[in-house]
């Protein structure tokens, strides 16, 4: 973790997905962005910051919607849950899990896809090294991103399935120099 001060990572969900009603995941969808003065609105609430993004389309236009003249990195481990076969289908034809335990479902994969589990295997080291750099960072992303966010913070998968993290809304997470997470706030202010 930062040696110095804290880390405080700004996560934020990309603007509305342009889904068409269908499963996106790791589909490249484009974003729907909101209005200028809504976005202006969000930039000075969140002032100036380094921002690393999912190479995802719905991130880099929700990125570069906020901060049009800052150049930012993209980072492949940020990209959203890989659902497989589940991949475009319509929401509303999605298949029933039934009932099952958060841990049950934090490790259910669909069929040729990642778990919950996975992603947060995944998406960790990223937002290990981001919180290594110090000051703020603004982490562009999905909402199973900001989940696993949640869940390295709470040292447990199965609690951050039950967050709900709307468009544009920012959740802020504090990363400390002997490796303590602090959640400061969650789905905050979103818009879209």
């Amino acid at each position: 973790m930062p040696e110095g001060a804290p880390t405080e990572l700004i996560l934020l969900r990309h603007a509305p997905a342009d889904h068409g009603g269908a499963l996106a995941g790791r589909r490249d969808v484009g974003a729907l962005l909101p209005d200028q003065g809504a976005l202006r609105a969000l930039r000075d609430r969140l002032g100036t910051v380094r921002v690393v993004a999912s190479p995802a389309l719905r991130c880099v236009q929700s990125a570069r919607a906020l901060w049009p003249d800052l150049a930012f990195a993209t980072d492949a481990r940020l990209w959203e849950q890989d659902f497989g076969d589940w991949e475009g289908i319509p929401f509303d034809q999605l298949p029933d899990l039934g009932a099952m335990s958060g841990a049950d479902l934090a490790r259910h994969r669909p069929p040729g896809g990642e778990s919950f589990a996975d992603l947060c295997a995944r998406v960790a080291p990223a937002l290990q090294e981001i919180a290594w750099q110090g000051g703020q960072v603004a982490v562009m992303a999905h909402a199973g991103v900001v989940r696993a966010a949640l869940a390295l913070a709470l040292g447990q998968e199965a609690p951050a399935l039950s967050f709900r993290v709307d468009p544009l809304s920012v959740t802020r997470i504090t990363a400390f120099a002997d490796e303590a997470w602090s959640i400061g706030c969650v789905n905050a202010g979103g818009i879209g």
